[in-house]
């Protein structure tokens, strides 16, 4: 089942997601909001032919702070929700980006939120154009449908201790 704007509405009064704006409500979904924090890849990392997820370092990112980021063409960044989200045993929770960004040639990808995985959410912002394209803090950039099991999980991203589990910052790939 997916839950409609009233019940993410009471999930998130009982701490699901805060903080809570109710104007990121939309009739099946809410819209992630996107902080002012950024990871930019650094011009000499840009022009690099291999990115490994195995050995990715954080100073090959430029930290940017600020009302929005400029995502150099051909590029992303990486950033993070202002919301913290708790995701209860019974739900899963899918993202998609907003049509507004996706019609400018910008795709936001965030993996599932697990059952009681919980933490701020690394965003990955790719601009697939050729041109450098704009973000903005503190907007919607994603956004999150929230779905119910009809029957619990045997084990939640919590029970086995997922490795992005209580993230407060933006998160670098690792692989175990």
């Amino acid at each position: 089942m997916i839950l409609p704007d009233w019940k993410i509405e009471e999930y998130a009064k009982k701490g699901m997601i805060e903080p809570f704006n109710k104007k990121g409500l939309s009739s099946y979904g809410y819209d992630m909001t996107l902080s002012n924090k950024f990871l930019i890849p650094t011009k000499s990392y840009q022009e690099e032919i291999i990115i490994d997820p195995k050995n990715i370092e954080k100073t090959r990112f430029e930290e940017y702070e600020g009302d929005y980021a400029i995502i150099p063409p051909n590029s992303f960044a990486l950033a993070k929700s202002t919301e913290h989200f708790r995701i209860p045993r019974e739900i899963l929770v899918i993202c998609v980006g907003r049509s507004t960004y996706a019609r400018c040639g910008i795709i936001t990808n965030v993996t599932p939120l697990e059952p009681e995985w919980e933490g701020i959410v690394t965003i990955e912002i790719s601009n697939t154009t050729d041109l450098p394209a704009k973000v903005y803090a503190n907007e919607g950039i994603s956004q999150a449908v929230f779905m119910k099991a009809d029957e619990l999980c045997k084990i939640s991203y919590a029970d086995k201790k997922g490795k992005y589990q209580h993230q407060k910052d933006i998160t670098l790939p690792t692989m175990k």
